[in-house]
C-alpha cells in the first residue's frame, strides 16, 4: 500500500473525515485520544483544508493532499487548465515546474498529456504534490494517456544550475510567503522574480504566475502580461514569452476565452449617462478600460476613474451594467435624508476616487427600514456625485 503523505494513516483520515466540526475541541479530544496529537492534527487540518478546498477546487478537493500555504496559493483547476494548453498549443512535450507547491499547476499538465518534473525544495510540500501527481498519473493512464510525472526535493538555484533540456517548458508560480507572512516585494519571492525572467528566449515556453497586483513595471516590454479572471475574481496574472507568447500584449482573460486587449485609445469624459459600468478586475489591472469602453461605446465619468457610463446597454463580457435612477450630489446630510426618506435598511455603497470608507459612511447614514439600494461614488467633472443605481439582470451583466 502506497504511504501516504504528512504522515497520516488510512484510519486517521477517516476518522476526522467522519467528524461533523473537524476544527473542534471536541473532535480534537476524540482523535488525540485515538492516534495522538500529532497524528490527530495533521488528519484534522487535512479534513478541514479539504472541506475548505472545495470552493477552489469542487468535489475533486476530497481527493486531494493540501498544506495551508498551498492551498492558498494554489491555481484554480480551470485555470491550470489554461497554463496547461499554452505549453500544449506550442509543441511543448515536457514542463519542469519551479516551485510546484502542492502540485495544482503539474496535475494539470499532466491531464493535457504533458510529462512534469515538478520540483519543490520543502520535503513535506513535496511528499503532498507526488502523492497528488500519482493520482493524476494513474487517472491519465487509466484512460490511454502516457503521460510521466517526477517530483524532484530540490532549491531552484541547483536544478538551473545542472542545465534545462532543450525544448522543455518552464512554468513558475513563485512562493509570495515567508515565515513572517505574506511578502510584496518581487526580489523577496521564492524564486526571485528576476531569476525567473531570465529563463526567456525565443525558443522556450516560459510561463510565470504571478499576484494580479503585480506593478506593469516590472513586466518584461518584451514578455506578455496576461491578467485572468475566473467567476468574477481576478486570480493572477501570467507573464508568458517565448513560442505562443504575443510580445508587449498586456491583456485580460475573462476566463473561458474572452479577451480585452490593452491599447493606446483614449476615452472621453461624459456625463453621467442611463448606464454605469464598472469594469472587471482583469481589465482594470491590464489596463483595457478603454478597450472595454469601445465595445460598450461608453465614457468616463473621470478621466482618472474606471467607471464608465453610456446611455445604452450593450452585451459586452467584463463589466456590470448598473442603471442610473437618481443622481445626488455627495453629500451626507442630503444623504442621510434621502435614506430616511427612502426607508433603506440595506444600502450597498461602491466608490472609487473618494477617500471614503464605505463601512464608516454607511454607519453614518444609519439605514433603517425595508427597502434596499446601492450607491455608487465617483468624482466627475462637476464635482463628487451619489449615484442611486439598481443592476440590470440582461445584457450588459458581467459574464466571466
Amino acid at each position: 500500500m502506497t504511504a501516504l503523505p504528512l504522515g497520516l494513516t488510512v484510519e486517521a483520515l477517516a476518522a476526522a473525515e467522519a467528524e461533523a466540526d473537524p476544527g473542534s475541541l471536541g473532535a480534537g479530544t476524540r482523535l488525540r485520544n485515538r492516534f495522538g496529537p500529532d497524528l490527530a492534527a495533521a488528519a484534522l487540518t487535512q479534513v478541514v483544508l479539504r472541506r475548505r478546498a472545495r470552493s477552489k477546487f469542487g468535489d475533486a478537493a476530497l481527493g486531494l493532499w493540501l498544506t495551508r500555504d498551498g492551498l492558498e496559493q494554489a491555481t484554480r483547476p480551470d485555470v491550470a487548465a489554461l497554463h496547461a494548453r499554452r505549453f500544449v498549443d506550442a509543441g511543448v512535450r515536457r514542463v519542469v515546474d519551479l516551485g510546484c507547491g502542492i502540485g495544482a499547476d503539474a496535475v494539470a499538465f499532466v491531464r493535457a498529456g504533458l510529462d512534469v518534473v515538478a520540483v519543490e525544495r520543502d520535503p513535506a510540500t513535496a511528499d503532498v504534490a507526488r502523492a497528488n501527481l500519482a493520482g493524476a498519473v494513474e487517472a491519465a493512464r487509466a484512460g490511454g494517456g502516457h503521460a510521466k510525472a517526477e517530483v524532484v526535493v530540490a532549491d531552484v538555484a541547483d536544478v538551473l544550475g545542472a542545465g534545462l533540456e532543450p525544448g522543455d517548458g518552464v512554468f513558475a508560480d513563485p512562493a509570495r510567503r515567508d515565515a513572517r507572512g505574506r511578502v510584496w516585494r518581487a526580489q523577496d519571492f521564492s524564486p526571485d522574480l528576476s531569476t525567473l525572467l531570465a529563463l526567456a528566449s525565443p525558443e522556450r515556453v516560459l510561463g510565470v504566475k504571478l499576484g494580479p497586483a503585480l506593478p506593469h513595471a516590472l513586466v518584461p516590454r518584451e514578455s506578455e502580461a496576461e491578467w485572468v479572471s475566473h467567476g468574477g475574481d481576478v486570480v493572477e496574472v501570467g507573464v508568458w514569452s517565448g513560442p505562443g507568447s504575443v510580445a508587449g500584449r498586456r491583456s485580460a482573460l475573462l476566463w473561458p476565452a474572452e479577451r480585452l486587449v490593452a491599447t493606446d485609445a483614449r476615452l472621453e469624459v461624459r456625463p453621467v449617462g442611463t448606464y454605469v459600468h464598472e469594469p472587471d478586475g482583469a481589465v482594470i489591472r491590464a489596463g483595457a478600460v478603454a478597450a472595454l469602453g469601445e465595445r460598450l461605446g461608453a465614457g468616463l465619468l473621470d478621466a482618472q476613474i474606471a467607471y464608465l457610463t453610456s446611455d445604452t446597454l450593450v452585451s459586452v463580457p467584463g463589466a456590470t451594467a448598473f442603471e442610473v435612477e437618481e443622481v445626488l450630489p455627495y453629500d451626507l446630510k442630503r444623504l442621510r435624508r434621502w435614506v430616511r426618506e427612502r426607508g433603506i435598511g440595506t444600502l450597498e455603497i461602491k466608490r472609487r476616487g473618494l477617500d471614503v470608507d464605505p463601512v464608516d459612511l454607511r454607519r453614518s447614514l444609519r439605514p433603517q427600514g425595508s427597502a434596499s439600494a446601492t450607491l455608487i461614488l465617483s468624482r466627475t467633472p462637476d464635482g463628487a456625485v451619489a449615484l442611486v443605481v439598481h443592476r440590470c439582470h440582461s445584457p450588459g451583466d458581467r459574464v466571466t
